[in-house]
């Protein structure tokens, strides 16, 4: 009965796609068909290689058949990538074709890639989820939990713009502390009207546009959670594809505290030409040449981040719930002095290891929820929204301008 409905609704998303291209000529919509699903890079191309390793659910925006996204309940419910130009569009998510294809687990985590995915804090510390009580926070004793990286996720119901997925699930932190709860997690595709009022913009003429929300909850169905003894958070994670001329953009808000709460050096120094501070934002070169990662805390964090890609003219915006006096779980490779002032905004470059070996390129937008001891039966909801704009770079950077405060043209140099 799963497999039927996923089945439907990929058809009846790809009906409808067909029938808006078919405005062009049949000769036009043949050639156009042909090339998107032989064209790396394009969504059709993707679409086509997902369809042939797993079940595939098609979501496309209620009020734009080339708005799309494609979702895989094998991998979670995760967002694998979306578009803003339909078969032929580029593709936006980054997808590790090898490690899919080859239908093989490997240890520690299996790295699908997918622009949205969903995974629980915190990595490290006393109430780590993916280190086995008292064992060295080392590589070799890494291992992110299986029902976020190898079991799938149910699906409840899919239709053409939206999909709704659940996960019983069972785990015991570092410290011993064991936890049964439910995990909800509903994509929805966004109209263009919705766009605008989430992000209080007008959409400029020649923008092509597509984004989607997701909905993450975890109800506690086992026994009230301890502040003391651990809790569990949402941590959405998106993997997108890098250039040389892809920055990322994390607006910083200086009035919550008296200094930046800025986290730059979970691998080491960054280097100067590749991380930069402003009054407003920090900016990190996204290039997936050298391995690097930030993060800010609730307080200098604003409930939105992005990327630009100058080469392509792409502009990427996250936006999420956000809680400047909330907790946040620390997720370093250690034991916390203070568990509770985690990050809520992280960001990720990816780059070849010691040995020279690397997982992608990508490079990540991640956003964290604030946790609360939960008492059974309640919840914790986590929201964050995914938006990718194409069009000229003036049309780009008055939505960047009016979302993220910051010009594209100031990073040139970057």
């Amino acid at each position: 009965m799963q497999k039927s409905l996923i089945l439907a609704v990929a058809l009846a998303v790809l009906l409808s796609t067909f029938s808006c291209q078919t405005q062009q000529t049949t000769s036009d919509h043949s050639t156009t068909t042909q090339d998107s699903t032989a064209m790396e890079g394009t969504f059709g191309y993707d679409v086509a290689f997902l369809k042939k390793q797993k079940e595939i659910i098609l979501l496309q925006a209620p009020d734009n058949a080339m708005a799309q996204a494609v979702l895989v309940p094998d991998y979670q419910g995760r967002v694998m990538t979306s578009t803003a130009g339909g078969t032929a569009g580029n593709s936006y998510g980054w997808l590790n074709y090898a490690h899919i294809s080859s239908g093989q687990s490997t240890p520690h985590m299996n790295a699908y890639g997918g622009e949205e995915r969903f995974w629980l804090s915190p990595e490290g510390g006393q109430f780590s989820v993916y280190f086995e009580k008292d064992k060295p926070f080392t590589f070799e004793n890494w291992q992110t939990p299986a029902l976020i990286d190898s079991e799938s996720f149910e699906v409840v119901r899919a239709d053409a713009g939206s999909a709704l997925f659940r996960k019983q699930a069972e785990l015991e932190n570092y410290s011993g502390t064991r936890f049964s709860f439910d995990i909800e997690r509903e994509i929805r595709m966004l109209d263009k009207g919705t766009i605008q009022e989430r992000l209080g913009i007008t959409l400029p003429e020649g923008v092509q546009s597509v984004a989607y929300e997701s909905s993450n909850t975890l109800i506690n169905r086992g026994d009230d959670w301890q502040r003391d003894e651990g809790v569990l958070g949402i941590w959405i994670l998106g993997m997108f594809k890098p250039t040389e001329q892809t920055t990322i953009i994390a607006p910083v808000d200086r009035r919550q505290s008296n200094q930046l709460l800025l986290t730059d050096n979970y691998f080491g120094k960054i280097p100067a030409d590749r991380l930069r501070v402003t009054n407003s934002a920090v900016l990190l070169r996204a290039d997936g040449r050298y391995r690097s990662k930030i993060g800010l805390a609730a307080q200098s964090a604003r409930p939105v981040a992005g990327s630009y890609d100058a080469e392509k003219g792409i502009l990427t915006l996250v936006q999420y719930d956000l809680n400047p006096q909330g907790d946040y779980l620390k997720s370093s490779w250690e034991i916390h002095k203070d568990p509770y002032l985690g990050d809520a905004l992280n960001a990720y470059n990816d780059g070849p290891l010691e040995d020279g070996s690397q997982m992608g390129p990508f490079y990540e937008l991640e956003s964290n929820s604030s946790v609360k001891a939960l008492k059974k039966g309640e919840s914790l909801v986590h929201h964050h929204r995914t938006f990718h704009f194409e069009g000229d770079i003036k049309a780009l950077s008055d939505i960047a301008s009016k979302v993220l405060g910051l010009d594209l043209a100031s990073l040139k140099n970057d």
